[in-house]
């Protein structure tokens, strides 16, 4: 599960792994900014994701698996454990939106030289 949610992840334009704090958790960033630090123990796997706080106040009250960021800004990151039942599509929905809200915070410059080598790399 951690491998897949960590390919996804990857799969994000310009997105890089990181690992700022040691072994783990691994950071994924966009334009040197973290969007998802996923974390792994006895089997367990956690993901921590930046979110809308109105989001994040909802997400929380629909799923238990969704909590407070651990050890992060508690109004703007949820940390979500991940078992076999939670459903992918959801998480990488959340990756999404994490990254869309990272991405957009960055500056204009940065997001549009991402942008330029976006294009440059598909021609």
């Amino acid at each position: 599960m951690y491998e897949k949610i960590a390919a996804y992840g990857l799969s994000k334009k310009e997105a890089i792994e990181d690992y700022p704090f040691g072994p783990e958790p691994l950071a994924l960033k966009v334009g040197g900014k973290v969007f998802a630090l996923l974390r792994q123990a006895n089997g367990i796997c956690q993901v921590s994701l930046k979110c809308d706080p109105v989001i994040a106040e909802n997400l929380r009250e629909q799923n238990e698996a969704i909590k407070p960021g651990y050890h992060l800004n508690k109004k703007h990151w949820n940390t979500v454990t991940v078992d076999s039942t939670f459903p992918l599509e959801e998480l990488y929905s959340m990756i999404d939106h994490s990254y869309e809200l990272v991405f957009k915070s960055l500056t204009k410059a940065q997001r549009e030289a991402i942008t330029m080598r976006i294009r440059a790399t598909q021609s």
